[in-house]
């Protein structure tokens, strides 16, 4: 297969079935094409382009404020995917992907495909969602992006950030240095000015079923990174950016209405001291 690279585009809205049904994403036909494809002939590389994430459900963690669309609200179809990769024996996928107005890097360890899966998500060139605030405001984006639990996201003392998103317009990159022994790939994604923001250096050989040591179960109830799910979080870690919001409007609130009650009995009691004169 030399130093081939295939690359395959998805249409993930026209065949689209509504949001919330765990219906198809691809539609029948595009599906047998896409397994045509897989199937034909190998390549060292095949990068995998899809509008909207593919790895990451973080919207299994920012419900019930705000949903994000991906291939994990389709779990049924986002497993089928993974399962016909790993059906056709085709090493070497990467997914690339958009749509979230913001940049960052998952990976599944326990696909069926025997090796990880990577996803780089830029988004976007033009947009971004801090673009969308006042900059006094960006530290909250940034602090909700720290907050709200992941268990795809690949996480590195390189990111420029702590939580290893970028809410900034950046692009994806990847490098590829066919003359290494093994060969290596670089990942990552860059701001405007080309620098990487956050990036993962692998092998090739990495993957590789045949070389991989993939980790394909998770015990019920138990954690592991870039393997468990966000929706086999334990709940009260789950939801813990919908708990932190709905205890901060409770005590706002609440002390609204103290002050609102305090300022009725101060005005009172000068009403009364006003009528005494």
């Amino acid at each position: 297969m030399g130093r081939q690279i295939k690359v395959i585009v998805l249409d993930t809205r026209y065949h689209r079935d509504p949001l919330r049904t765990d219906g198809s994403i691809l539609g029948s036909a595009q599906w047998a094409w896409l397994e045509k494809e897989l199937k034909g002939p190998d390549s060292a590389i095949t990068i995998i382009g899809s509008s909207i994430q593919v790895v990451s459900n973080l919207s299994a963690s920012t419900g019930p404020l705000f949903y994000l669309e991906g291939w994990g609200r389709f779990p049924k179809d986002r497993d089928r995917l993974f399962k016909l990769i790993a059906d056709v024996k085709r090493d070497g996928v990467i997914f690339i992907s958009g749509d979230v107005h913001f940049g960052e890097i998952t990976r599944f360890d326990c696909s069926p495909t025997g090796y990880p899966l990577y996803d780089i998500t830029s988004s976007g060139l033009t947009q971004a969602v801090e673009n969308a605030l006042p900059t006094l405001l960006r530290f909250v984006v940034r602090f909700m992006a720290w907050f709200t639990p992941t268990t795809m996201r690949v996480m590195s003392k390189n990111c420029k950030f702590r939580s290893c998103t970028y809410g900034q317009p950046n692009f994806g990159a990847i490098e590829i240095d066919w003359d290494a022994a093994p060969v290596t790939l670089k990942l990552e994604v860059r701001d405007v000015n080309g620098f990487p923001v956050s990036g993962v250096n692998i092998s090739l050989h990495e993957l590789q079923a045949q070389t991989a040591h993939p980790v394909n179960t998770v015990k019920r109830g138990a954690y592991q990174r870039h393997c468990s799910l966000e929706v086999d979080l334990p709940w009260v870690v789950r939801y813990r950016l919908a708990i932190l919001f709905f205890s901060a409007v409770t005590v706002s609130l609440l002390a609204l209405i103290g002050l609102g009650y305090r300022a009725i009995v101060v005005s009172r009691k000068c009403l009364h001291k006003f009528k005494l004169d």
